[in-house]
């Protein structure tokens, strides 16, 4: 009867077959994409239990953050061409520039790292950038600095858990743009994207940028994210004659410590208040 199956329904008949032959290889192309989220789940964690017990399987998809979790080396495909092969943060990075139309440009390649902050690096202290930082896009627009400065107004990759800190970034516009958006984005040392925002998105829009201007943008916010080590990218972004556009993308800029006495599950923390009341009983 699966003709009067529902696409959710074939998915779940075809998996559940599949893990129950005790596969030495297992193909799942697109898969988990339909069928609702404890389906999901329930397939994720076969997939670890797979593993542990030293099984193939090669995981067909689009769904970054679960490439970049699950896989251990990834093989990217442009139309059915094989464009690399590496481990998963670094062909996540080459995808996104394929979605935006840029040619992907690997991270050990990239030799312009130094002129990123060389024009306002007065007061960085002993801020690091990553000397292999990967950078692309149109040059229409550049990010010429960008900085983090903690809650006693210090540069500094260490940022306290629960601190006030702002996240900074310059750009030089060398053609007139409308409307530009401004980016940041934390991941995880395995590079899943964890959180970030824009200034589209905070409703900080910039009008109008001319030939020459120069647009500094600050983000402040509170650190909720767990102890641990981080990597910060910066992107600026827009449209050229109606098509979206990268302007100019630092992927991975720097690391970022985040110093914590108290972590929670997960990748942040909910901040929650915690009220505890015991009753003895008579």
């Amino acid at each position: 009867p699966v003709k009067t199956y529902s696409s959710g329904m074939f998915v779940r008949l075809a998996f559940a077959v599949a893990i129950n032959i005790d596969p030495e290889i297992l193909v799942v192309d697109e898969a988990l994409s339909v069928g609702d989220v404890f389906f999901q789940a329930k397939c994720y964690h076969k997939f670890e239990e797979f593993k542990k017990q030293g099984k193939t399987i090669l995981f067909v998809s689009h769904d970054l953050g679960s490439v970049s979790k699950y896989c251990d080396r990834v093989i990217l495909l442009n139309k059915g061409v094989k464009m690399d092969e590496g481990s998963p943060k670094q062909m996540v990075d080459l995808y996104k520039q394929l979605l935006v139309g840029q040619n992907p440009v690997k991270q050990n390649e990239s030799d312009s790292t130094e002129q990123i902050v060389a024009e306002d690096s007065e007061g960085l202290g002993d801020f690091q950038v990553n000397p292999n930082m990967l950078e692309y896009g149109s040059h229409i627009a550049e990010i010429t600095d960008f900085r983090v400065i903690d809650d006693k107004g210090r540069c500094s990759n260490t940022v306290e858990k629960g601190s006030c800190f702002k996240i900074r970034m310059k750009v030089r516009f060398n053609e007139e743009i409308q409307e530009p958006i401004m980016a940041y984005t934390f991941k995880n040392i395995q590079g899943t994207e964890i959180t970030g925002t824009n200034t589209m998105y905070e409703n900080a829009k910039i009008e109008h940028s001319g030939k020459g201007d120069i647009c500094t943008v600050t983000f402040t916010q509170n650190m909720n994210l767990q102890g641990g080590e981080y990597l910060l990218s910066f992107g600026c972004t827009g449209y050229k004659n109606g098509d979206f556009t990268v302007f100019h993308r630092l992927y991975d800029a720097c690391n970022i410590t985040v110093i914590s006495s108290k972590n929670t599950v997960g990748f942040y923390d909910m901040d929650s208040k915690v009220e505890v009341r015991c009753e003895e009983q008579v």
